[in-house]
């Protein structure tokens, strides 16, 4: 079974396995802390994306890696969202999405498609099934940080969907321990979603 997961690392340079499992553990943190409401959800966050954001470009997965980029910017946007208060009390609460905010979301996810398929295109990168199923991810997780950083409730929903696409991704890509992480993500965002919506029901009564 070991040899099975983690086979395709035997070639793989000594700094790029640190880097993966460096990432995961400050990953894993960052989506505990998300699950907990916790502001460190984003500087945890920030470091692993921003590693990955290299690691991503290495492994040629361009939506993934311009995703991690995205990750990074809209961490800091959410690090200053989630500390605004007004009087003591955090104004930025837990809520569900309006009407609005859906259709922002499928008009974020319809540009998201289509800037990442012309990236691929442009760089002739549509070489496996990968490439068109981390073109559907970056859509869906696009939509998922920017929710997240709004403090929606749906935002998990949209995270345990793309989690859920990621684990076979990674795992045919040969990258055992990112897609072992994205199973673990996609547990954590299944409590996550459940601690959040009680949390919301909470306040509502």
């Amino acid at each position: 079974m070991f040899e099975w997961l983690f086979h395709q690392y035997a070639n793989y340079p000594t700094y790029e396995i640190v880097l993966e499992v460096t990432a995961i553990i400050f990953g894993l943190i960052s989506v505990w802390c998300a699950k907990k409401n916790n502001i460190w959800v984003f500087p945890t966050g920030i470091i692993n994306t921003a590693i990955y954001v290299y690691l991503l470009w290495k492994w040629t997965l361009l939506g993934d890696m311009m995703i991690n980029f995205y990750y990074v910017v809209m961490s800091f946007y959410g690090w200053y969202y989630w500390t605004r208060k007004k009087e003591n009390v955090v104004e930025i609460p837990i809520s569900r999405m309006t009407v609005n905010e859906k259709k922002d979301s499928i008009l974020i996810f319809a540009l998201t498609i289509l800037f990442v398929v012309s990236v691929y295109t442009f760089f002739d990168k549509f070489t496996h099934w990968t490439s068109y199923v981390d073109t559907l991810v970056t859509g869906i997780f696009f939509v998922g940080m920017w929710l997240m950083a709004k403090r929606k409730l749906e935002n998990w929903i949209l995270w345990i969907v793309g989690d859920v696409i990621s684990i076979p991704m990674y795992f045919v890509k040969g990258y055992s321990f990112t897609s072992i992480q994205y199973l673990i993500f996609t547990v954590i965002a299944i409590f996550g979603y459940l601690e959040w919506k009680r949390t919301l029901q909470q306040k509502i009564l």
